[in-house]
């Protein structure tokens, strides 16, 4: 499967399908009609904080406290919609069984929005992409006990690693703080090598 990658610099417009915040320990959030947003992240969300620990696969030794550059998560309703198709399965998935933050509307191969691009909000909140979202097992393990596929059959517990491959989401981090409704409609500002980095070769 080839990488996805925006090649020029483009603004795209979506839309806040729903907002979600806190946890349900069960790797889930819960989805409300608007969530605010400090600069220390989203207020009564378990990602909540300037710093986090390493975990296992992590860039640093797990249990390393090192910056949050996962103060929110975003999934798309166009990549969700993808993932079911690929897993086959019989009922929906749901924004908040994946955890998200943020699902958005009306934008295709979210995941390939590069680091440093900007998502700014009609409220005037701006949050900044640091990187993709990349699915895990034990959210594939939570999936295989909610859900099976067309035919009632269960599913693995490695479906949805494969199927969410380069369409799980993005993290990142606020750059500026307020309230998101669910409905907003945001602009997002694709990051690109300025010209005169380029030039600079």
């Amino acid at each position: 499967m080839p990488t996805l990658v925006y090649e020029t610099m483009i603004k795209l417009t979506a839309y806040v399908h729903s907002v979600h915040t806190g946890s349900n320990n069960n790797l889930g959030t819960i989805e409300e009609e608007v969530i605010e947003l400090e600069f220390d992240g989203i207020v009564n969300d378990s990602h909540r904080g300037y710093t986090r620990e390493a975990w296992t696969g992590d860039k640093q030794k797990k249990g390393t406290i090192r910056r949050n550059e996962r103060q929110w998560s975003a999934v798309s309703v166009e990549e969700i919609n993808e993932i079911e198709s690929a897993m086959n399965l019989e009922n929906a998935i749901d924004a908040s069984t994946l955890g998200a933050n943020l699902c958005l509307s009306g934008i295709a191969n979210m995941s390939a929005l590069p680091k440093g691009s900007l998502l700014k909000f009609s409220s005037g909140v701006a949050l900044l992409v640091e990187e993709y979202n990349p699915p895990c097992l034990e959210m594939g393990k939570k999936l295989a006990e909610l859900h099976s596929d067309r035919f009632n059959q269960p599913i693995a517990n490695t479906t949805f690693s494969k199927a969410a491959k380069l369409k799980r989401g993005i993290v990142g981090v606020i750059e500026a703080i307020g309230k998101i409704h669910k409905g907003d409609e945001v602009t997002i500002i694709v990051y690109q090598t300025p010209s005169w980095i380029k030039s600079a070769d």
